[in-house]
């Protein structure tokens, strides 16, 4: 009941700003109260067509790669397994959620694709290599045993690793951008200068495109969505709903109050229904809760990540640990160093003076050893523990090191992956960023690219990685299969073009 009513409230105070909103044309909105379009809804009946030609998939198949799992019958018992969830390996307690169990998963997959898809027999992979995409956040251990699936598992004859920001400046041919990635099921916001991702600024949020989908279907089902029986958990359902989002939603303030919409129901076995539906703010409601992301309750909770400290590798000796404490140590020695010198040429000292001088030598050490220069800082999250998209990129930004770094990142923002392609919606966060960017940076072009060089966002990162693969400076990030057998991590903090 609370989760409802602060879910309202935020619905609320987004149709109350939507309606303050203007027109093009200097006209307020207006919208049709969701109790109107709701009486229009409750009467539309669906008119039965035709029977669906679709039939489930019939197979003796172990197992099923790809798009025929949507069309298994439910009556089938299969365990349906997902390597990846929120942009991270999908580590379970349940069937094939062990670290093995994925891996196994993403070989099987990737087989699949490079057998059936691009026709490339397994026995000649050792003539080919391949760029491993990984995420910005990144998980030491993963990409380790990623890397061995690469090369010992499928048997690649090389490969690198480059993170997904880095790549989607190469795509989109930048220099420099805070790249904002919204996908499926994580959104995820980092700074990118010649190459680099700035460890401080990454940070990524457990809600994306399918989260906005639930929130569509909750904000439908208030004005008395027509096809009652629809049920997110159903593999159809949930594709067409998705389909209803991708269709409807939008963030053009041009377009006000109620629409007439229709859509079909195609079920293997039932006949077809097509429905005619009314809806009206909804459509706007939807993708704008990127923004109020209370609205995101309805798919449960959402944590926000940013890049943890390593905790060691016994195969990798020298690894950021061991750099840590040996700098740390020096500083340590040179400034006893320092101190013994002022002792030594120091007058003659009362006993007082004495104390504060043995008070310093034991204090300053310590309170280095205790001070963490490089610990991350948390991005400070609202009252709900949850980040909104607008304060994402302004906390990203505000990490940056230099206030010209930070200058480049507002007059470059890059929004990349497929979850945020609502027309309009980089408008909107060209506002809201607008509004609340700090004052000696207004005065800065801000720009935001939702459609680098006119093409999908959501290909950007492979074509970066694609064009990187190409590059001279490229050549010697290549690992060989025989050195990553012979030597394991050390080559990939040799290699890695970031910081391991």
């Amino acid at each position: 009941k609370e989760l409802t009513q602060a879910m309202e409230e935020s619905r609320l105070q987004v149709s109350h700003t939507l309606q303050s909103c203007l027109q093009s044309d200097g006209r307020r909105r207006y919208a049709t109260p969701p109790q109107q379009i709701a009486a229009f809804n409750r009467r539309s009946n669906p008119e039965i067509l035709s029977s669906c030609n679709e039939k489930w998939l019939e197979t003796d198949a172990e197992v099923i790669v790809g798009d025929d799992v949507m069309l298994i019958n439910p009556a089938d018992e299969f365990n349906i397994h997902f390597p990846y969830r929120r942009g991270e390996l999908n580590i379970h307690s349940g069937p094939g959620g062990s670290l093995t169990g994925v891996l196994s998963d993403l070989k099987t997959i990737w087989e699949y694709v490079l057998v059936k898809k691009l026709n490339i027999p397994l026995k000649d992979l050792k003539h080919y290599r391949a760029v491993l995409v990984i995420p910005d956040i990144y998980n030491r251990h993963y990409l380790k045993e990623l890397t061995t699936l690469m090369l010992c598992d499928i048997g690649f004859g090389g490969c690198f690793l480059l993170q997904d920001h880095v790549a989607a400046t190469f795509g989109a041919g930048l220099g420099y951008a805070c790249v904002v990635d919204v996908g499926d099921q994580k959104t995820s916001v980092s700074c990118v200068e010649d190459g680099i991702s700035h460890r401080n600024t990454r940070v990524r949020m457990d809600y994306g495109g399918s989260d906005i989908t639930q929130t569509f279907f909750w904000l439908l089902q208030k004005c008395a969505f027509p096809y009652k029986t629809c049920d997110p958990l159903n593999r159809m359902d949930a594709l067409l709903l998705n389909q209803l989002k991708e269709d409807f939603c939008h963030v053009d303030l041009n377009i006000c109050g109620s629409q007439e919409k229709i859509f079909t129901v195609k079920k293997p076995k039932i006949s077809t229904e097509k429905y005619i539906m009314q809806v009206g703010d909804e459509c706007l409601v939807a993708p704008l809760s990127l923004f109020q992301p209370e609205l995101f309750k309805v798919t449960g909770i959402h944590n926000v990540h940013i890049q943890k400290r390593y905790l060691g590798d016994p195969e990798d000796p020298h690894d950021e640990n061991y750099l840590r404490e040996t700098s740390r140590r020096g500083v340590k020695e040179s400034l006893e160093q320092t101190l013994e010198l002022q002792e030594e040429t120091a007058v003659v000292a009362t006993p007082i003076d004495e104390e504060v001088v043995v008070d310093a030598v034991d204090a300053v050490p310590n309170s280095l050893a205790n001070r963490d220069l490089e610990a991350p800082r948390d991005f400070i999250v609202g009252p709900q523990q949850l980040l909104g998209l607008d304060h994402a990129v302004l906390q990203s930004i505000d990490r940056c090191l230099t206030e010209d770094l930070k200058r480049k990142m507002y007059s470059c923002i890059l929004i990349i992956g497929s979850g945020m392609k609502f027309k309009g919606i980089g408008m909107w966060l060209h506002n809201r960023i607008s509004l609340q960017i700090p004052y000696m940076f207004r005065a800065e072009q801000l720009d935001i690219i939702t459609y680098p060089k006119e093409m999908d966002p959501g290909i950007t990162t492979w074509k970066g990685a694609a064009i990187f693969s190409c590059l001279e400076s490229a050549q010697e990030l290549w690992i060989g299969q025989q050195e990553w057998q012979r030597h394991g991590v050390r080559v990939l903090r040799e290699r890695a073009p970031f910081m391991w």
